[in-house]
């Protein structure tokens, strides 16, 4: 059932000049940021590069010392009260001696226009596991658990905070094929990871932080090819390395084990070169690595910046 759009046109999420400090430290730095319905971002960014204060800010847990945050057009507390905000956040242990039915439908009551119940635990892959215990249960059920109450409230908007931290690989495959389902209905999601892979394959749209400031906002695509160039490698079979960094449209050489990694910003010319030399064994080509852009967009240090 495709879930039906408020009829108010405010984008999802805006931010407009945001700045937030905590004492000396910046923790944002004049944010400008607007996330239009039914988009999926990815908030990227390493420990205290703000954003976990961003999340703070659209939950209306926080307030910005500059600018303005609103959510669908009003101030974020407003938006979460009406229900149309729903948060999964790292911390928060299950009720004791209550099941996952029972804990779903006491939160669903507390929204003006709550998510019938059975949807919610059906969206979550938790039907099955409705009358259990919600504290007996395994780590990535529990995981279930809280996005279950995230969407209680029927939201428009989910934000997600390392949703799948410590999570093992089959319940992170489980939990995303619960939230691309969230997704289809056309709802908004936003989720912080530390899982670049994550944010390739479930994100049309990846927002990097550092130092409290936007750095990069695109596709993965997108923010692949502003880093430019390609990788070429291929294994030494036990040759040197000697002269790879004088090839053609080579930037930089790495070596990882027996394979050898180039930079180039002009693969078809590397390759013709190295066959040239008769050096190509297992040859790939393919576009530098979201975790290459990653470290290069963040790559300077910022000691004011720790949050």
């Amino acid at each position: 059932m495709k879930q039906t759009q408020r009829a108010d046109g405010a984008a999802a999420v805006s931010f407009a000049g945001v700045a937030k400090a905590f004492g000396r430290v910046r923790a944002l730095d004049s944010i400008d940021l607007g996330i239009g319905r039914g988009a999926t971002v990815a908030l990227l960014g390493r420990n205290g590069a703000g954003k976990s204060t961003a999340i703070s800010l659209m939950l209306g847990l926080n307030e910005p010392d500059a600018g303005r945050v609103e959510v669908f057009g009003r101030a974020p507390e407003h938006a979460v009260a009406a229900g149309r905000v729903g948060a999964m956040l790292q911390d928060g242990r299950p009720i004791p001696r209550v099941t996952v039915r029972e804990l779903v439908t006491f939160v669903a009551g507390t929204y003006p226009r709550p998510l019938p119940v059975a949807e919610s635990l059906e969206l979550a892959g938790l039907t099955e596991h409705a009358d259990r215990r919600a504290d007996r249960i395994s780590g990535g059920q529990l995981q279930r658990v809280r996005f279950a109450v995230a969407l209680a409230g029927n939201p428009e908007l989910i934000i997600l905070d390392e949703p799948t931290a410590a999570l093992d690989v089959e319940a992170r495959q489980a939990f995303w094929t619960s939230m691309r389902g969230y997704a289809e209905r056309g709802n908004t999601v936003l989720f912080s990871t530390h899982y670049l892979e994550e944010a390739d394959d479930n994100a049309d749209r990846i927002v990097v932080l550092d130092h409290g400031r936007l750095v990069a906002d695109g596709s993965g695509e997108a923010l692949r090819n502003s880093a430019g160039g390609s990788l070429v490698s291929f294994d030494l079979a036990g040759q040197g390395t000697d002269g790879l960094t004088l090839l053609p449209g080579v930037t930089s050489v790495e070596v990882r084990g027996d394979r050898a990694r180039l930079r180039t910003d002009d693969s078809d010319a590397t390759v013709v070169a190295l066959a040239a030399l008769n050096a190509i064994r297992g040859l790939e080509v393919a576009p530098v690595p979201l975790e290459d852009v990653f470290l290069t967009l963040t790559a300077a240090p910022d000691p004011e910046t720790v949050r």
